[in-house]
């Protein structure tokens, strides 16, 4: 059971624990995509002995996905513009979708290819498909989250809807992410996000709180799940019940993994919660050694953790100023 945050954890400890563990958890679970359940623990049978990392399905070890690329390219809008810009972040995710990179969501790829206009684009898509309600919002929302986390909860919940409208046009994908959003700020202030799930849900749109609360509620399991993982609401929920079922980083890590199905998403939103939750430090050597971040249209850049822990130390530094009143 979770025992709550790491005591003695500074609050920049846990904001790059948010960033660094969600593309850790990235890298982590992608060789494992759509395979069955407990495939990770299969291989890895025990814990810690290394060697997981492994890499496989097209994914070379330690690389992180799309889920990873997007979430830098949020990170990278957010402080050069010193504000949350909408269509500059939108225009990245364009030019990121042309380069052809190695995965990319459906719902994701049919928004940024459709020539639509930034703030028409993601709606004009969810009026002619009725399919909007995917995770590729909430895999990207680590670094947004840290950098509106000082603004408080309205603020930051607010930003994270923004930001997951620009490609998904369903507002069930938007409170999902805005519910990350508010459990990140909660444990970057020290608190126990489990805590604050019941308060969090006062927040969540009237028509979606009722779902949000089914899934979140403690004694939900991912077996009681009415979708597949790569939708917004079994992936967060996935997310917060491996959190409540462990107490470190790295088996909550695991337990994520171990679900199957959309293992590299899954696995980035767990990750991203456990790291402000446990910091930094928990977040195990041998995985962040590994990471690389490869960044197509973007002149070939790759990150690897210290770029990612420099950007995390930027985000939450600069959320006094820019996050305050969020621009767009």
């Amino acid at each position: 059971m979770n025992s709550g945050p790491t005591d003695g954890c500074s609050r920049s400890e846990r904001a790059l624990g948010a960033v660094l563990g969600s593309a850790v958890g990235d890298a982590l679970g992608a060789p494992f995509e759509f395979g069955p359940e407990g495939a990770f623990s299969a291989r890895f049978p025990v814990p810690g002995h290394g060697g997981e990392m492994c890499g496989g399905g097209g994914w070379d070890p330690g690389e992180a996905t799309d889920d990873t690329q997007m979430a830098v390219l949020v990170a990278e809008s957010l402080l050069e513009c010193g504000e949350l810009q909408l269509p500059d972040m939108f225009r990245r995710f364009r030019r990121w979708a042309s380069a052809d990179p190695k995965d990319i969501g459906l719902q994701t790829e049919a928004v940024l290819s459709s020539g639509g206009p930034w703030d028409q684009a993601a709606a004009l898509h969810f009026q002619t498909s009725q399919r909007g309600a995917g995770n590729g919002a909430l895999m990207r929302a680590a670094p947004s989250a840290v950098h509106f986390a000082r603004a408080g909860r309205d603020a930051t919940m607010d930003a994270a809807r923004r930001i997951s409208a620009l490609t998904h046009g369903d507002r069930a994908a938007w409170e999902g992410t805005a519910v990350f959003h508010e459990l990140v700020r909660v444990a970057l202030d020290g608190d126990d996000p489990l805590d604050a799930v019941a308060e969090t849900l006062r927040s969540v749109h009237s028509d979606h709180r009722e779902r949000y609360g089914v899934v979140l509620a403690p004694d939900w399991h991912p077996d009681r799940a009415t979708e597949f993982n790569g939708a917004v609401w079994p992936c967060l929920a996935s997310a917060v019940w491996a959190l409540r079922t462990t107490s470190s980083y790295e088996v909550a890590l695991r337990a994520a993994i171990d679900l199957g199905g959309d293992t590299d998403t899954v696995a980035a939103v767990t990750g991203g919660l456990a790291g402000a939750v446990y910091g930094s430090a928990a977040i195990p050597e041998r995985w962040a050694e590994a990471l690389h971040v490869p960044l197509p249209g973007f002149g070939g850049r790759v990150l690897r953790a210290a770029e990612l822990g420099e950007l995390a130390r930027h985000l939450d530094g600069s959320a006094t100023g820019a996050a305050d009143s969020p621009a767009g």
